[in-house]
């Protein structure tokens, strides 16, 4: 081997092994993946399924989005879904926006109306028993986001990842005065963040 083919190809070695770094070095700062969501109030005004599979709402939910890393997190789109016992019920879209470093941000969500659902005979028969009781225990919210994260001038190119999972929500319905136990600040699953 000529000594030329040896320095073009440990060159070539060099230049790749900065690419690698730089790139890692990259994913690294433009990685959203610190950021966390919880909910941190839910409750119902309403919440009532009649004969006929008709399900009346009015369901509040605050979350909270904590993103603590360097880099600004824009949030283009953002889709909340209401879920119970694995029909969804209702959706919202939120306002999109910038979310700085170190910061958290407050969303709401408030889904009202009515919507057809199919329960099956057990959830029926949880349903029955949580309306007696004024609490409701298999409710969630998703999250569908279409983000990116930039830093300084540098921006990531838009990604959507996964749903935002905020499952198993236990939420009191607040009517006729009654006082109902407080909400437990619920954590929500970030799988791909």
């Amino acid at each position: 081997m000529c000594y030329s083919c040896i320095c073009c190809i440990g060159g070539t070695s060099v230049v790749m092994l900065v690419l690698s770094c730089m790139t890692l070095s990259l994913i690294t700062i433009f990685s959203s993946s610190s950021v966390k969501f919880h909910v941190t109030d839910a409750s119902l005004a309403q919440f009532n399924l009649t004969s006929n599979n008709t399900l009346y709402y009015n369901f509040k939910v605050n979350i909270t989005a904590r993103n603590p890393s360097s880099n600004t997190i824009v949030y283009s789109r953002i889709k909340a879904i209401a879920w119970y016992k694995d029909n969804d019920f209702g959706s919202v879209s939120l306002t999109p926006f910038d979310q700085g470093h170190k910061n958290t941000t407050f969303l709401q969500a408030v889904f009202a109306g009515h919507s057809v659902i199919k329960l099956k005979p057990k959830q029926l028969g949880e349903y029955k028993e949580e309306t007696s009781v004024g609490i409701y225990n298999d409710l969630a919210v998703d999250l569908d986001l279409t983000i990116r994260a930039k830093f300084g001038r540098f921006r990531r190119r838009r990604f959507n990842p996964p749903f935002v999972q905020c499952r198993r929500l236990r939420v009191p319905l607040i009517s006729n005065g009654k006082t109902a136990p407080p909400f437990s600040v619920t954590k929500c699953e970030t799988r791909s963040f």
